[in-house]
């Protein structure tokens, strides 16, 4: 299934369609190797960056990562509210003030990664279940029209553009 058209989508979540390479068009296969990018990147990293903010007020990699799973997941809920024609218009959601009250103080970048992996592959099972016709289901977030097929593919392109920002000022 080709990726989704302009009008699936509102045009905030461009950059994170254009953070997929060109001619990645298989949602499936994407969320597999999107993964496999974030395993290879912060299994690398020296421990002693977990906490590292490259300016003040920058969330840390372990508060980053910790992003990437809060957005997933919220992703994730909306295309299966969607996909089971649930026409409910959902909000959006406080990125920052998630971030402020996740409480990473004891936790290690290796069990968000392990926890990341769980979440990822619960969801490429869960868009691997659905068919065209279902992927191709609208539902409405905050006053924007989105499709099922753009939040999967978005969920891959929010964890690639965030991917790239680490390679670009964290490391």
């Amino acid at each position: 299934m080709p990726r989704p058209g302009r009008e699936e989508y509102a045009v905030f979540y461009q950059p994170y369609l254009d953070a997929i390479p060109v001619g990645d068009s298989d949602l499936n296969e994407l969320l597999k190797t999107s993964l496999e990018a974030c395993n290879s990147l912060f299994k690398g990293l020296d421990p002693k960056k977990e906490d590292y903010r490259y300016a003040e007020g920058k969330w840390s990699i372990k508060e980053l990562l910790q992003h990437i799973m809060d957005t997933e997941r919220i992703f994730a809920y909306r295309a299966l509210r969607f996909a089971r024609k649930d026409s409910t218009e959902l909000p959006g959601f406080d990125e920052n003030l998630y971030a402020e009250n996740c409480e990473l103080t004891d936790r290690s970048l290796a069990s968000l990664l392990e926890e990341f992996n769980w979440i990822r592959k619960s969801n490429i099972l869960m868009f691997a279940s659905m068919n065209e016709k279902i992927l191709k289901r609208m539902g409405k977030i905050d006053g924007n029209q989105i499709s099922v097929r753009a939040l999967g593919f978005i969920i891959c392109g929010h964890l690639l553009h965030h991917l790239k920002v680490v390679e670009e000022r964290y490391l």
